[in-house]
Order: structure tokens, then sequence, then C-alpha cells
């Protein structure tokens, strides 16, 4: 797929070289997402009106710091995936998995599904739904979110989707270990154990983000 880098500079702000990084030879294609969400997203209520200026730094590579901790061939749910963020981006970067996106909202679910063909993507595909409506469904290796809502509420919506074993990916604020606090009864009702805090995005010249992992451990 051809792929124009140019993008207006008054709008979307200018690529980080970190992107490539955590993009590889997948770069074209988050720039053709990138650029489309930029000049599209305000009008479609996918992004705010002061998001563009920061899309890449604040939202595209927010996102993707997440790929290294996908694991090759696993199936991942992505909650409240909206605009893109992390899903969309995380099948981009990582192809050797396999996503389902489940958002409630039919407009975003029609963007959703207008990207995934746009941009040839043969990995995703979009559940649209409250996430509980997918308890008995299916289960995954592994959920992701971003931005959805507080631990003592995420861990009860996504531990039934995951296999014993399965592991939660959540980007989180710098509140993380209040929420973790706050979550103690959730956490250990749903059996989540193996809990961990990890910095992303050290080295590469971005501001750094945090992600909760954790394991959900039914049995032994």
């Amino acid at each position: 797929m051809t792929v124009s880098r140019e993008t207006d500079p008054a709008a979307i702000e200018p690529e980080p070289a970190a992107a490539a990084v955590l993009a590889g030879d997948r770069i074209d294609v988050l720039r053709a997402f990138t650029q489309d969400l930029g000049e599209r997203g305000e009008e479609l209520g996918l992004i705010g009106p002061l998001e563009a200026p920061r899309l890449w730094s604040r939202h595209i590579v927010n996102s993707a710091l997440l790929a290294p901790l996908v694991q090759s061939g696993a199936t991942v749910a992505d909650i409240g995936t909206g605009g893109g963020m992390p899903g969309l981006i995380l099948a981009i970067v990582r192809p050797d998995a396999h996503f389902l996106f489940i958002e409630p909202m039919e407009r975003r679910c029609a963007w959703l599904t207008e990207q995934i063909e746009r941009l040839g993507l043969t990995n995703a595909e979009v559940r649209r739904g409250r996430v509980e409506e997918f308890h008995d469904a299916f289960e995954v290796d592994q959920v992701t979110a971003r931005a959805v809502t507080a631990l003592k509420k995420l861990v009860p919506l996504t531990a039934p989707l995951l296999r014993d074993g399965g592991e939660m990916l959540f980007l989180k604020g710098a509140s993380i270990q209040t929420e973790i606090e706050a979550a103690e009864k959730a956490l250990r009702k749903h059996r989540v154990r193996e809990i961990a805090v990890e910095e992303l995005g050290a080295g590469l010249d971005v501001e750094t983000t945090r992600v909760f992992r954790a394991k959900i451990v039914r049995h032994g």
C-alpha cells in the first residue's frame, strides 16, 4: 500500500522518531491511520478539538508502547476501542496477533470497521456491545484497555473474558497505585495474581506511561 507521509503541520504534530521504532515495517500503515484520524477524528467525535496537535505523542505512540507486551499468536480483546486506541494501533503494529474490538457505540464501530477495511487489516474484527454482553461468548489470551474506567470497575468487566492464565494490560496514569488499593476487593474476588506496574517508553524520547499487568489464576 502506498501511503503519503505528508500531513498538515497546522493540524497534526510532526511524527516522532519513536513511532518508526515501535511500528517497524508497519509504519506506513500507522501513518495512514494517524493522518485520517487527525483529519476526520474531531468531526466524527473520536478526538477532542485540541488533540490533533498532539495526536502522535499523546495517543498513537502512547498506545503503541503496549505493542511489545502483546503475545505472538494471542487473541486480544480491546475494551472501549473508540477511535482506535489502543486496539487498532496494536492491530496495525502487531499483525501476528488477533484483536477483537469491543465497542458499544455504533458510529465508533462504523469507523473501526472502515479502518480495518481501508488499511487491509486481516487480524482484527469489531464486536459491537457492552463488555458484559461477551462474558460467555469467548475467552481471550489478553485484554487491553486505555482510559476506560477505574481499576475497581475494569477488573470485574474484563476478568470473565480471560482464559485461565490470561493477562490484563491496562494503560494507566500516575494514580495507578491508588487505583490498585481501591480495587483490592475486586482483584481478590476475580483471582487476579502477579500484579505489576511497569513504565513504558523509557529511552525512546517520549513521555512515558504506565501499564497495569496481571494474570487471572482460577486454579492452583
